[in-house]
């Protein structure tokens, strides 16, 4: 008996089998998890559809969160199929290329107003969405996010602001969610070989300096994060929201 035997899960975010979306989709399934799955676009739905396969998944969906009527299908979708859900995994975000190298000084508005709003908004419009299919059920909305949000980190620049916005957006939604019985958490991973990652000039050497200066001296592995979305996910987290969680080897303790 896994510790989410019974329980209905959505995952947003998973890009390939080396995303931390996926690796949480794996973690929660192998606990008995039934997922649903959705895709941005085109361009990833033949990525996702087989893994989703693989899990033994019945809902993959389409779901661009700048859209309010691809949110509204994939609920009402989910609804039809299980009549509620109590995990939503939330691992989306985006900054134009061009963003996320030179000066933060030198952002543009429209790609400010993209982050934002694919990085940050979207928890706020998928929970809104969520909490009524989650309200008896002991609830947990899980998202991502990354120390850029809380120091500067070369060439992260307009997403560290959107990571900001989004780890506060966690708390004031756990105010509003708290009552109705649903848990949100925000995970703060280190640094990771993505696809998302990769696009950060310099990425490998905030690799390197992890490695260098965590207390554990080691990088994260996309399983390490999973771990602890299967915590906020089960019951054993029950009494925990409003929360952001660092998984980085404990590189965000150190001073120097």
């Amino acid at each position: 008996m896994g510790l989410l035997e019974g329980k209905k899960g959505i995952i947003f975010g998973v890009a390939n089998q080396k995303s931390i979306a996926w690796a949480i989709a794996q973690k929660l399934a192998g606990e008995g998890m039934e997922l649903a799955f959705t895709y941005a676009g085109e361009a990833f739905k033949g990525r996702v559809e087989p893994l989703a396969e693989s899990l033994g998944s019945e809902l993959v969906l389409p779901c661009d969160v700048t859209k309010d009527e691809e949110m509204d299908a994939v609920f009402a979708e989910v609804e039809k199929k299980w009549g509620g859900v109590d995990t939503v995994v939330h691992a989306i975000a985006f900054a134009n290329k061009d963003e996320l190298k030179g000066e933060y000084l030198d952002t543009s508005r429209e790609g400010f107003a993209l982050a934002l709003d694919v990085s940050a908004y979207s928890l706020v419009a998928l929970a809104k969405r969520a909490a009524p299919l989650m309200e008896g059920r002991g609830g947990s909305i899980i998202t991502m996010t990354y120390y850029g949000s809380e120091k500067v980190v070369p060439n992260y620049n307009v997403m560290g602001v959107a990571k900001a916005a989004l780890e506060t957006s966690v708390r004031y939604l756990a105010s509003d969610l708290g009552p109705r019985g649903v848990r949100i958490n925000s995970i703060s991973a280190g640094p990771v070989k993505t696809l998302a990652a990769m696009g950060i000039s310099g990425f490998k050497s905030i690799l390197k300096q992890v490695e260098e200066k965590a207390p554990l001296r080691r990088n994260i592995t996309t399983d390490d994060v999973a771990g602890t979305a299967l915590y906020l996910a089960s019951d054993l987290a029950s009494g925990v929201t409003g929360e952001n969680i660092h998984v980085d080897s404990g590189f965000s303790v150190m001073g120097l």
